[in-house]
């Protein structure tokens, strides 16, 4: 099984990295092509729609895939086709209506994502809206598809689809870019860049879709047939898990409603948002997905009584591996955020204005990696059990509650003023993010406890603790240095001051893991020359 893991992840790694520097590179072109102008603030309101059906139902960690997984792992192949078609048929006939609606109802839906929006980014992004709206279809056929390939032990697929979006608008704004040259980022064009972008990111979805029909065709999963079959019980099953697990996703997607409801009072805040979100997202996603894909599988066949050890172990390996690369990689985000995304962003219509702005955020997200990949895999050990009505709970309590978070800490904005001693601007959006993640932790382990009666939480939170004392070391180090040394400037001046004290740290880290004797720090060490000695 450990090898069969460490293959899985390796392709998957590998996969998401492509996917990940794909991710960067659309960024780098909007950023020079749009900076955070009209175009692309108002894509952030219109994609949060259809981006949130897209990562909610054909997210490779989102719940159709994992319900797909939990269920198909454990069932014969050829009942696979089967169980396949069936759900297709019936998500694709609900997801068609929730793609009519999107289309009529665009209006009314921007104003209240975004009530505080001016009346140009507002008329923006409900083309874009409507322009995107069949991105609701297509997430489901992508969500389900993916799910049943890793079901079969298909990794590559699902790991470099992303690539195909990023591609698309690469390619669409690239185009626009050929054409319009520096008038791209002006006032005048925004309506025609919005658009491109919409137009393009819906292509990048088709193709999402596209490049997995030879591999479910390859593996006899592929059925271009319409199934009505509500009554076979792995569709039954599927449902069972599908249905909380996406009423949970779904809540926490909700409170990146809530963020833009706030957001839309700050000038700039919604694209500072996208940018900031995609420097997390690039690290996140690569280790996300190369831990929790492998696990996932490992989860749903350790669940018999007799394999409660085994289970418990795997439980530690995911939670300690993640908080182990989750915390020295934030701690890198709150002390060389500067550098990182003026390296990144900072040219063409990216002032240094909007790299203030992309900072302040970039650090708030820091404080809170280790959470946001800890809540996924408990998440998922919920799911292997079957149970995804209680990461539903909890994700429902945590709307209310980034409500109030959200207030307090832009301010408490009300009619007779600002009524909060606290006011972060937009970081804290994020920070508000940050406690929901955090809370959210601490509810499902207690949860998982009371039902396991066996997890050695003091133990872990010892461990963690070793872990977050070693990360303290190593930003002070790599702070001080990108603080205390006089770097070049230009390109390589930035890079140096990255990369110097970046090393630094994580050496730093190392080494006061190692001496507080932490064996996950010892473990990512031994992967990581392994990885640098093969050629």
């Amino acid at each position: 099984m450990a090898r069969s893991l460490k293959g899985i992840a390796l392709v998957v790694t590998l996969g998401t990295l492509f996917s990940k520097f794909g991710g960067l590179l659309r960024q780098l072109v909007i950023a020079a092509a749009f900076g955070v102008g009209a175009a692309y603030d108002a894509y952030n309101y219109a994609y949060v729609l259809p981006g949130f059906l897209l990562i909610l139902l054909g997210g490779i960690n989102g719940p159709f895939h994992s319900a797909m997984v939990s269920v198909l792992s454990r069932r014969p192949r050829h009942e696979g086709a089967h169980i396949l078609a069936a759900l297709n048929t019936s998500v694709s006939a609900l997801l068609l209506l929730v793609t009519v609606i999107l289309v009529i109802a665009a209006d009314p839906l921007i104003h209240l994502v975004g009530p505080g929006l001016s009346p140009e980014l507002h008329a923006i992004a409900t083309v874009q809206l409507q322009v995107m709206a069949p991105m609701a279809l297509l997430s489901g056929l992508i969500g389900l598809g993916f799910g049943s390939l890793n079901a079969a032990d298909e990794f590559w697929i699902p790991a470099i689809s992303p690539l195909m979006s990023s591609l698309a608008l690469v390619a669409g704004v690239g185009l626009l870019w050929w054409q319009l040259g520096e008038e791209i980022a002006l006032p005048a064009a925004a309506m025609t860049g919005g658009i491109v972008l919409a137009a393009a990111t819906l292509v990048g979805a088709v193709l999402q879709w596209l490049i997995q029909l030879p591999a479910l065709m390859r593996q006899g999963l592929a059925r271009f047939q319409l199934v009505w079959d509500w009554c076979h019980p792995g569709v039954r099953e599927v449902w069972g898990v599908m249905g909380p697990a996406t009423l949970s996703s779904g809540m926490l997607q909700v409170n990146v409603f809530t963020d833009l409801f706030f957001a839309s009072g700050i000038a700039g805040a919604a694209a500072g948002l996208g940018y900031a979100n995609l420097l997390v997202q690039t690290p996140l996603g690569l280790i996300s997905n190369a831990l929790l894909v492998p696990l996932l599988p490992t989860f749903s066949r350790l669940t018999a009584p007799e394999d409660l050890p085994q289970l418990i172990r795997r439980i530690r390996q995911g939670l300690m591996l993640s908080t182990a690369s989750m915390l020295p990689l934030g701690g890198l985000f709150i002390a060389l955020g500067a550098p990182i995304v003026a390296l990144v962003y900072e040219r063409g219509a990216f002032d240094a204005d909007a790299a203030r702005l992309v900072t302040g955020l970039l650090m708030a997200y820091g404080l809170g990696m280790p959470a946001y990949l800890g809540r996924d895999v408990l998440v998922r050990v919920f799911y292997a059990l079957g149970d995804g009505t209680t990461p539903f709970r909890f994700s429902l309590a945590g709307i209310g509650l980034n409500v109030l978070f959200d207030w307090l800490l832009v301010g408490g904005p009300t009619p007779w003023g600002n009524q909060s001693p606290f006011n972060f601007g937009a970081p804290g959006l994020v920070l508000a993010t940050v406690a929901i993640n955090v809370l959210t932790c601490f509810f499902l382990l207690v949860t998982l406890q009371q039902r396991l009666q066996a997890l050695p939480l003091r133990q872990w939170g010892l461990d963690a603790g070793r872990l977050a004392l070693a990360t303290v070391l190593a930003t002070g180090a790599a702070w001080g240095l990108m603080t205390g040394v006089v770097w070049p400037s230009g390109g390589i001046g930035l890079m140096l001051q990255i990369a110097v004290p970046a090393g630094v740290g994580l050496l730093v880290y190392w080494g006061a893991g190692t001496a507080l004797g932490s064996p996950e720090v010892a473990d990512l060490a031994v992967a990581l020359r392994r990885r640098l000695r093969r050629p």
